[in-house]
């Protein structure tokens, strides 16, 4: 029973070790997301602060269109990241399922 037990801690023990490390890489990743057709991009960091926006000048003459796209090429770029921090984090834990509810720290 004892040896059951120090196994587990040592698998939650080098789980958080995994966890740490991926939400480190999950960081320091850039994703840009794009909008019509590539005119509006915004890229952002994988803790979702932004780095760039390239605005096509041909959509500055229609700035609701411009703000819409903004917003879209936004909202791309975080629902990459999204994706890639729940891929990322799957491996961390080894497949095992988060409990209904339970949020990453990001």
């Amino acid at each position: 029973m004892r040896g059951n037990i120090a196994q587990l801690m040592q698998q939650a023990q080098k789980m958080q070790e995994n966890m740490q490390r991926v939400q480190q890489e999950i960081a320091a990743l850039e994703v840009t997301g794009s909008a019509g057709g590539g005119m509006v991009s915004v890229t952002l960091t994988g803790a979702k602060e932004c780095r760039k926006v390239r605005i096509d000048p041909s959509v500055l003459s229609d700035p609701e269109m411009t703000e819409d796209l903004v917003a879209a090429a936004f909202n791309d770029a975080s629902n990459k990241i999204d994706e890639e921090s729940k891929t990322r984090m799957a491996g961390a834990t080894a497949g095992m399922p988060l409990p209904p509810g339970m949020k990453l720290p990001f």
